[in-house]
């Protein structure tokens, strides 16, 4: 049985008066974060002291007891800041070298049946089993399959600005119904995409904007703030042939709002 702590001891990282971070939340989610790079500045702000420590070993929740291991970084401060109006903690940190390999690769196995994130290192460390070593550092991935499509406003934003190859042949040759979540309200929008470009072209404009020029959106966006749209979800309803008459993609889009209630309850106007 190979434990995280055996990997890490013969890099060889000195852990000295560290934690555990089991980071789990939304907008975005940490893997989300992780995937986009941005991580470290994710885990940096927090509502509490949760830090106070010289290392921090950071597992993103993959689902049930699965653990991807995102790194050990080093405390080096903390300052009072506000983040979307709140008072937060923002630490100062530093990567720590040498781990590259590991990042991102590891897979751990760790039954956390308690709510706590911020766990004291010495107490758990040996229950953090490595499960899997992956060849390649885990990404966001390949197209899944029109019909399996799902997609933050973060995770959009990445497949668009990185150009995934697969994701974006697969969306710039089809036109699509597709529906716009708000986890926040549940209120749904339905559009259509079609023409040169197909979905891809539609969808990078939301990645860009967040509204993607819909007046609904765009005032609520207006209201709330631009990153209220961290808060929408996409994915498709019906997918068909990049040359389809615009008419019958227009009726169902109107079949599917109909189907939705989007108008009546959403953020469809017509």
């Amino acid at each position: 049985m190979l434990k995280l702590i055996d990997l890490l001891q013969l890099c060889p990282v000195a852990l000295r008066n560290y934690k555990i971070h089991c980071a789990t939340g939304e907008n975005p989610t940490p893997l989300e974060a992780f995937f986009a790079g941005d991580f470290e500045e994710w885990q940096r702000w927090q509502t509490r002291r949760n830090f106070e420590c010289d290392h921090i070993v950071s597992l993103i929740h993959l689902g049930e007891s699965k653990w991807l291991f995102a790194g050990v970084y080093k405390v080096l401060g903390v300052k009072r800041r506000k983040w979307r109006g709140m008072d937060h903690f923002y630490y100062s940190t530093r990567e720590v070298s040498g781990l590259d390999h590991l990042t991102g690769r590891v897979i751990v196995e760790f039954e956390k049946n308690f709510r706590a994130s911020y766990l004291r290192g010495p107490k758990y460390i040996d229950r953090l089993v490595v499960s899997e070593i992956r060849p390649r550092r885990l990404s966001i991935g390949d197209f899944p399959g029109y019909n399996s499509v799902l997609l933050s406003h973060a995770s959009l934003r990445l497949v668009i600005r990185e150009e995934i190859p697969s994701w974006k042949s697969a969306l710039s040759s089809v036109s699509a119904i597709y529906v716009i979540a708000d986890r926040a309200t549940g209120k749904l929008y339905v559009g259509s995409a079609y023409g040169e470009g197909g979905l891809w072209q539609r969808w990078a404009h939301y990645a860009a904007t967040g509204h993607g020029g819909n007046r609904a959106l765009r005032e609520l966006l207006a209201s709330k703030g631009r990153a209220y749209a961290e808060n929408f979800q996409y994915s498709i309803l019906e997918v068909c042939d990049l040359n389809v008459n615009q008419d019958f993609i227009a009726e169902r889009e109107t079949y599917w709002k109909n189907v939705l209630c989007s108008r009546e309850f959403g953020y469809n106007e017509n």
